[in-house]
């Protein structure tokens, strides 16, 4: 019963189901429950075990140094181009998500395997984003030098961009068409680059979403670069070292945060039996995209506020339950705590992303491959593959189901415990929370596992 819905809604909107395939028919067999109660208690365990002993000491080394072989700037000029082509693709190309190299790049390769490989690999789109060559030539030939005043707003920008985004992904009626997604692309580009030009390349790192995204969640990656005029390094250290040496977030750092854990958090909550049974609709007669935009536009915006609100009223308990000895008004010390605890957050919003899109990277990128194979639609096999080789089979297969859930908790599980470990380190400094003052924290971080593995694992309808 539950295909045939299903066949509907990707046949209609084929952007809903981009990300998602339906192995849960095996996964709901699973004995999830175990599961999730085990990675509860491995967390809070976790939390215990790290005030009693030494917490790891996150120290980097340096494998090797080299100098930059393509400068930055030809590099983003090339990948400037390459979306250029993209965006003609998508007004050009075929209609269909799944032939058109447009959706498959954005929704695949840069938003599911990029993801992944800078969560491994640290900051990859930093070297490739379309904006920084473009930028520097146009602020050349127009001889500026000066800015508009946009860094004041620190990342307000990229919190809006980024809500935009997750609202196209998430709300939106057709975000895997290529004409749509083409028009949405380009103007965003230009968008972007009308502000760049004007403030300079450097707002990039604070104003624009994906560069601020990808900046933020590389921060937990074991290996990592760092470039320095024409020179660059290459670091391995312990999951979180980078964390641990960045700078307090401001408010405005803390809204994206928050923003990028409760977008992904509820994109995987507005698919589920629960979210569709509170908002009226019987999960298995979806009507499609256009009878939920109201509702899950203003779920998006409250979940929003709910992981804001929570994660902060967690820090303030936290700091109440800190003995007198701490001196300073509250709202300042509240101030100076949020800033660096709300950096072992990192690990969760990349974790239950990576956890979440792991199917979706299993099975469209084997469309990404078949385009690869033959991008021209001329029976070509480039890459050796045959003509019709992709295939979902492994997702009705209780072994393979079983590989992919054991994938997703162990992410899941391991982004918990390294947030609660750093959490505590991020603590240390005045105004430092101490013994059961770290309770809130830990606790909140347990329920957010449960909460991940219970979207994974749960029945969906949409």
């Amino acid at each position: 019963m539950r295909q045939l819905p299903a066949a509907a809604a990707l046949a209609l909107l084929p952007g809903a189901a981009l990300a998602h395939a339906s192995e849960r028919m095996v996964i709901l067999t699973l004995p999830t429950g175990w599961y999730i109660l085990g990675a509860a208690v491995a967390v809070a365990l976790t939390g215990a075990l790290a005030l009693l002993g030494r917490l790891p000491a996150f120290t980097a080394r340096q494998l090797w140094e080299r100098r930059v072989i393509v400068p930055r700037p030809a590099v983003s000029w090339i990948a400037a181009l390459v979306w250029a082509a993209l965006v003609v693709t998508g007004l050009l190309g075929s209609r269909d998500p799944m032939a058109n190299p447009l959706p498959l790049v954005v929704w695949t390769v840069m938003w599911v395997a990029l993801t992944l490989a800078c969560v491994i690999f640290g900051d990859l789109w930093r070297g490739i984003d379309p904006w920084t060559g473009p930028v520097r030539s146009a602020r050349r030939l127009l001889g500026r030098t000066g800015s508009i005043g946009l860094v004041r707003l620190g990342y307000l920008p990229a919190v809006l961009f980024y809500l935009a985004f997750a609202w196209f992904e998430i709300v939106s009626l057709s975000p895997a068409d290529p004409a749509v997604l083409a028009r949405v692309v380009a103007g965003y580009w230009l968008l972007v680059f009308v502000l760049a030009v004007a403030e300079g390349e450097d707002w990039l790192e604070r104003g624009e979403a994906f560069t601020v995204y990808f900046g933020f969640i590389s921060k937990i990656a074991p290996l990592w670069h760092e470039t320095q005029g024409t020179t660059v390094r290459r670091f391995c250290g312990l999951p979180g070292a980078q964390v641990l040496r960045m700078a307090p977030l401001p408010p405005t750092a803390i809204a994206f945060v928050t923003l990028v854990l409760a977008g992904v958090t509820f994109d995987g909550l507005a698919e589920t039996f629960w979210w569709l049974a509170l908002i009226g609709i019987n999960p298995l007669e979806f009507p499609g995209r256009s009878a939920v935009t109201g509702v899950n536009t203003a779920g998006l915006l409250a979940l929003w506020a709910l992981t804001g609100a929570t994660i902060l009223a967690a820090l303030a308990l936290g700091l109440r339950l800190v003995r007198i000895s701490q001196t300073g008004a509250p709202l300042a010390r509240f101030g100076a705590l949020a800033g660096p605890v709300l950096l072992s957050f990192l690990p969760i919003a990349a974790g239950y992303h990576v956890a979440h899109y792991f199917i979706a990277l299993l099975t469209q990128g084997q469309y990404v491959l078949a385009a690869l194979n033959d991008p021209l639609h001329r029976d070509w096999a480039l890459l050796g593959l045959p003509k019709h080789w992709v295939s979902f089979g492994f997702l009705s297969d209780a072994a393979s189901v079983h590989a992919i859930w054991a994938v997703q908790f162990v992410v899941i599980l391991g982004a918990h415990v390294l947030a609660v470990v750093l959490s505590m380190r991020l603590s240390d400094a005045p105004p430092r929370l101490s013994g059961w003052s770290h309770l809130p924290v830990t606790v909140l971080m347990v329920l957010y596992t449960v909460l991940g593995l219970w979207l994974l694992s749960t029945p969906t309808g949409a």
